[in-house]
């Protein structure tokens, strides 16, 4: 059976979207937005199950629309809360979210349209399981998602996991700070970590993880910022403002001539490192015996040298065949809004 799905390709891959859709099985049917595609599915299990599904950012089954301008429609507000009340009033969601259909900078008139909608929709729906933080939510239990914007109002019923993000579009947005933010890598990992709440509970405060490639320290110090401890591997400086950090050890080599000390255990690994994302999972390979049992990866799998999504498919099928024969079990895949042509891969040791 064919359904209406709205499907999130980040506009970072605009130029592919049609050969990623192909992919997919989808039939477009509109463009929404900036990276936003109306499509049909034929296949509602797609979307999260592809090799194709790393592409997309985000994707929502359609189960209500209303096409339309906003800002032109008189009553909008209470006219669209009325339905979203009358739709899925009786579906017990654990919570319901709105927001615009526009990642990145939405425009401040649908930012403001979502968060109205959504207090009036709150006051005539029954009431919900309070969830107040949006990443509290159960990330298998089915959530009410709405997004709004010029083209008009759209909303389905899924699992944040499913959805792939705990909010409307995707996942958290990390302002970096500057000049205080050491790189953009910082957001990165941050992200990484909000995004790992769909799959896993949080690592605890002092868990020790090993970074390769760390320089500049960036995403060493989001995670000193966390609490963990790290110990960072480089054959490059840090920046000087992590020197003396609380809870860092850095050693300055090369990540392929870093080993261990016997005994050295920890909890957590993290790769960013550049060029061939091969040899960058060697490493990583090499290393994850120091890990515990249960232990999360956070690979940075990089495309230098690929042009086409199908030589990523490529890429990523080799990746993905040399970790697990090496004992990593995958948990997910996805691009992260920091990520440039490259996907954060999330491993578990067995």
């Amino acid at each position: 059976m064919t359904s209406s799905w709205l499907i999130r390709i980040p506009e970072l891959f605009a130029e592919f979207a049609p050969e990623v859709l192909a992919g997919l099985g989808a039939a477009p049917l509109k463009k929404l937005g900036s990276d936003y595609h109306l499509v049909q599915l034929a296949d509602p299990g797609v979307p999260r199950d592809s090799e194709w599904a790393k592409f997309v950012g985000w994707n929502l089954p359609v189960h209500h629309a209303w096409p339309c301008c906003p800002q032109k429609m008189e009553g909008f507000v209470e006219k669209a809360a009325q339905a979203i009340c009358r739709k899925f009033g009786a579906r017990n969601p654990q919570t319901l979210l709105v927001g615009p259909l526009q990642s990145g900078a939405a425009h401040p008139y649908y930012k403001h349209l979502a968060t109205n909608l959504r207090g009036r929709t709150l006051q005539l729906f029954p009431p919900l399981p309070a969830v107040q933080d949006v990443e509290a939510q159960d990330p298998t239990a089915p959530s009410l998602f709405c997004l709004v914007g010029k083209e008009g109002l759209f909303c389905g019923i899924q699992s944040p996991r499913d959805a792939n993000g705990f909010y409307p579009g995707g996942t958290k947005f990390i302002r970096q700070n500057a000049p205080e933010t050491i790189s953009r890598a910082g957001a990165k990992i941050a992200e990484a970590l909000h995004y790992l709440k769909l799959h896993r509970p949080e690592l605890p405060e002092g868990a020790h993880w090993l970074e390769l490639g760390a320089c500049p320290g960036g995403m060493t110090s989001e995670l000193l910022a966390r609490g963990f401890r790290v110990t960072a591997v480089d054959k490059a400086p840090l920046d000087p403002r992590l020197n003396d950090a609380a809870g860092l050890k850095f050693r300055r080599t090369d990540v392929a001539e870093y080993q261990p000390a016997d005994g050295e255990h920890f909890d957590a690994l993290l790769c960013d490192m550049n060029g061939d994302a091969r040899a960058s999972l060697r490493q990583v390979v090499r290393l994850s015996k120091h890990l515990g049992k249960g232990a999360v990866i956070v690979f940075t799998l990089k495309g230098a040298g690929v042009e086409s999504p199908a030589e990523m498919n490529e890429l990523t099928r080799a990746a993905l065949a040399y970790a697990a024969a090496s004992g990593l079990a995958l948990i997910a895949i996805t691009h992260l809004t920091y990520n440039r042509r490259e996907f954060t891969v999330f491993f578990e040791r067995r």
